[in-house]
């Protein structure tokens, strides 16, 4: 038999301390798109919109470039597990006619790869 504290009183039980404010609900932030919305000057944000749009499409462009080498060598037959171009198609929510040509791109630039 133990003679402790805790033996000799029965347990207590802890009660939540009560709260003293109503917690604020969250405010939804304003959006920001790489902080356009705070420029004020027009030809500072046409040169820091001009530079966004630029650098997106050339990040555009070469993501469409991956693209088209995976549905090339996702076509290649000599894979035990190739796709269709409607397969192909279905996983990159395209047509099976823009699969095809996103399969040729590819290979075309598989061949260029090899060449340099």
């Amino acid at each position: 038999m133990s003679d402790s504290p805790a033996d000799r009183s029965p347990q207590r039980r802890l009660r939540p301390v009560p709260l003293r404010f109503e917690p604020g609900l969250a405010e939804p932030e304003e959006e920001h798109f790489f902080d356009l919305e705070s420029i004020e000057d027009p030809r500072e944000l046409l040169n820091r919109s001009t530079e966004l749009a630029l650098a997106f499409r050339a990040a555009t462009e070469r993501a469409i470039e991956f693209q088209a080498l995976a549905a090339a060598q996702l076509a290649d037959t000599r894979r035990f597990d190739s796709l269709s171009f409607e397969e192909i198609a279905a996983r990159a929510d395209w047509t099976p006619d823009y699969a095809a040509k996103m399969v040729e791109h590819g290979r075309g630039l598989q061949r260029q790869r090899r060449h340099t």
